[in-house]
């Protein structure tokens, strides 16, 4: 019998309702949606010192991070565009991830990991995408084959967070499915054998 997949949801801005923790709810939603358990982690809990290897406390917005990736199956990462890379508030609780090196599974790995971006046009987006699809491989993580990249200027989000754009919501729906797929083969795969 298999497990309840988890799915945390990392991003967001400062700001409340934003277009990328909207972005990020659609696809943790589709996720719930498939039966997986998700939590979300935005920008208001992401608001943590900046990282000090070797800090002797973890402050607490940052042990909740740790706690909840080293729980998780699957990971989406979602972050506005600033200067075509990855916001400070999402670059610093991903360095926050260092704390996981020596844990079971380091980092972010045996995780399919969805990349969100979202810029005020295509640029941005499209090069902070790849921005956390690297920063992603670097800390051991499966990209899912599809990335969404967000131009704010040209997707809204209706009142109930649903995306206007037929397209987009579509591709927000498929990362939620390829991260559930991905996590339910990797259980499947790492179950013991029973005779």
């Amino acid at each position: 019998m298999q497990r309840v997949i988890r799915i945390v949801g990392i991003g967001g801005s400062s700001g409340t309702r934003s277009t990328v923790e909207q972005a990020l709810r659609v696809c943790l939603d589709a996720a719930e949606h498939m039966g997986a358990e998700v939590r979300l982690l935005n920008g208001t809990e992401l608001a943590m010192p900046l990282y000090r290897p070797g800090a002797e406390a973890v402050h607490g917005h940052a042990a909740r991070l740790l706690r909840a990736v080293a729980q998780a199956d699957a990971v989406v990462l979602a972050s506005p565009a600033y200067h075509g890379t990855v916001s400070g508030l999402v670059k610093n609780a991903l360095d926050h991830l260092e704390e996981l090196r020596d844990d079971s599974r380091p980092y972010l790995s045996g995780r399919a990991v969805g990349c969100i971006a979202v810029g005020q046009g295509w640029q941005g987006a499209v090069a902070t995408l790849a921005a956390l699809r690297d920063i992603t491989h670097a800390l051991r993580g499966w990209p899912t084959p599809i990335g969404v990249a967000v131009n704010s200027t040209a997707v809204p989000f209706g009142p109930e967070g649903r995306c206007e754009v037929p397209h987009v919501q579509e591709q927000l729906t498929l990362m939620a499915q390829q991260l559930v797929e991905f996590a339910r083969a990797r259980q499947a795969l790492l179950a013991p054998v029973t005779a």
